[in-house]
């Protein structure tokens, strides 16, 4: 013989109401602004050194222009400006779970 289980509307509600609070943590936790931004400055980080790093010849193949350099900052850049971006307009919060003491239509 199977067991049956009956679920109220109000534990439905519960039940949805978590669900909505672990993803809208996890859309946060994994926003991608916040990947991109760490990425690229990572990146930026590394490139830059490159550049600091940049023998002559390097240059010279360059047409004069330290590319690295100039690359590794703009990545710099545009990392700090997606998590500037992400620290400004963060992703709305979860909803308010639902109270207990809210009437229920099954008794």
């Amino acid at each position: 013989m199977s067991e049956h289980h009956e679920y109220s509307e109000r534990d439905v509600q519960r039940e949805v109401s978590e669900l909505e609070t672990r993803s809208a943590t996890a859309a946060r936790l994994f926003d991608i602004r916040r990947i991109i931004g760490i990425l690229f400055v990572l990146y930026g980080v590394i490139v830059t050194i490159a550049g600091f790093t940049a023998s002559d010849a390097d240059i010279d193949k360059a047409e004069g222009v330290n590319i690295n350099l100039w690359t590794g900052l703009a990545m710099l850049l545009l990392g700090l400006f997606f998590l500037t971006w992400l620290k400004l307009r963060p992703t709305a919060p979860p909803p308010p779970p639902v109270s207990d003491t809210e009437p229920s239509d099954h008794p």
